[in-house]
């Protein structure tokens, strides 16, 4: 570690800036404009960013190049960031209230940095210097003055290489089921956009709801995790951000209420009202919070037309024209129940239920290899970036040395053999 050197983001950093004020519009006029909520999640989709009008000499000023990393500065998601790929969109530009920093590529990788600014010392530097007020944030000196230690050059390309396989790994799978579930909802308009929804989803799923499990009862570590609304995001459930409970209340709790690999939920309160997510594969103890719906199927892959449905355009007007509570919409079991579907016969659901389930399978599959490449992730890169474990770069291969052995990494990170020191 003795070549590892103390520095700051700002010691590295040619230019950090503010971002460009303007209203995001949904036609194309202009460059994309990205903001705090595309890059909020983890995930960027650009197809889902927004464009901006702007003029071209403040076009230059606030064009995101490649190696750039734009950070969000205020609200809950403060801290949040995004290294702009070779392969991003090109005509882009970025909102006010993210900031952008340049890396000198001379002393830093700004892969590896965009990288450490997805590390735990990160976000409780980010914790410290943002919250304290209802409305946390960070200007651009106070995230500049983020303190680490930097390793070669060499050994930042071989760290970020590693870790960007993986989530080059991660993102192609992430598109993958993007391109299945447009396959899905392509074939269920095909079936479907010339009936009239003369009946209901009650005749593919029944809603079970959740346990009311208290407050009280919550616990920050365990092996009974509970899945709340927060924990569904973009189609997805997050499974490893969850509250836990401990084995006594588990075995109070009924079956019907636990969780397993495929099942679809739905949130029925709040602002993400009538969002949806498939649960990955999975062998975790996963138990179904109160104000989140479980899709029970009557038929074999019946739910995967109820959950197409619910997420269309219709479905989600017709939970949101449903919902009661102007602070706070509810919205019961009985009510997504009743929301509007063709009516089939039983020979019908089975057909379109088989053909639709084949798709979600591979998703579910590909769900649960995201999890695993993300804990692979997750794990590596906090010993990296702190030196725990030690990577050596050369020009064929990359190999990661801990106190017990040594791995060997393929250039793009394919392959990953363990070679045990005797």
């Amino acid at each position: 570690m003795s070549e590892w050197k103390e520095t700051t983001l700002a010691d590295l950093c040619t230019d950090i800036s503010y971002g460009y004020t303007e209203s995001a519009k949904q036609e194309k006029i202009g460059p994309k404009f990205l903001r705090i909520t595309d890059i909020a999640s983890g995930r960027l989709e650009w197809d889902k960013v927004p464009y901006c009008p702007i003029n071209e000499s403040d076009f230059e000023k606030y064009k995101l190049l490649p190696g750039d990393i734009v950070i969000a500065r205020t609200g809950a998601t403060t801290g949040a960031n995004y290294t702009i790929k070779e392969s991003d969109p090109k005509d882009v530009v970025f909102a006010s209230y993210l900031i952008r920093c340049k890396i000198n590529p001379q002393i830093a990788n700004p892969y590896y940095i965009g990288q450490l600014l997805r590390s735990p010392n990160w976000s409780d530097y980010v914790d410290a210097i943002a919250g304290g007020s209802a409305q946390p944030g960070a200007n651009a000196k106070q995230l500049g003055s983020f303190e680490f230690l930097l390793p070669s050059i060499d050994i930042q390309t071989a760290i970020a290489s590693i870790l960007s396989s993986l989530d080059d790994k991660i993102d192609l799978l992430h598109r993958q089921n993007a391109t299945l579930e447009k396959m899905a909802e392509t074939l269920f308009r095909q079936w479907f956009v010339e009936e009239d929804n003369d009946d209901t989803i009650s005749q593919l799923i029944s809603i079970q709801n959740g346990y009311a499990f208290k407050s009280k009862d919550f616990r920050e570590n365990g092996i009974h995790g509970v899945i709340k609304i927060k924990n569904i995001s973009d189609g997805i459930i997050d499974i490893e951000k969850t509250d836990f409970i401990e084995n006594e209340i588990a075995k109070s709790a009924q079956e019907r209420f636990k969780i397993r690999t495929g099942d679809i939920l739905i949130a029925m309160t709040g602002a993400e009202i009538g969002k949806l997510g498939i649960i990955p594969k999975t062998n975790k103890n996963l138990w179904l919070n109160q104000r989140v719906g479980l899709l029970k199927e009557k038929f074999r892959g019946s739910k995967y037309l109820a959950y197409l449905q619910l997420k269309s355009e219709f479905g989600q007007d017709y939970i949101e024209n449903t919902a009661t509570g102007s602070a706070q919409p509810n919205i019961s079991g009985t009510g997504i129940e009743n929301c509007g579907f063709p009516k089939l016969s039983e020979k019908q659901i089975k057909e379109y239920s088989y053909q639709i389930g084949e798709l979600f399978e591979k998703v579910i599959f590909n769900l649960g290899q995201i999890k695993t490449l993300t804990e692979l992730r997750n794990m590596l890169l906090p010993k990296l970036m702190s030196g725990e474990i030690r990577v050596e770069s050369h020009r064929d291969e990359t190999s990661v040395e801990t106190n017990n052995d040594t791995a060997t990494l393929s250039p793009v990170g394919a392959a990953f053999k363990t070679i045990k020191h005797g």
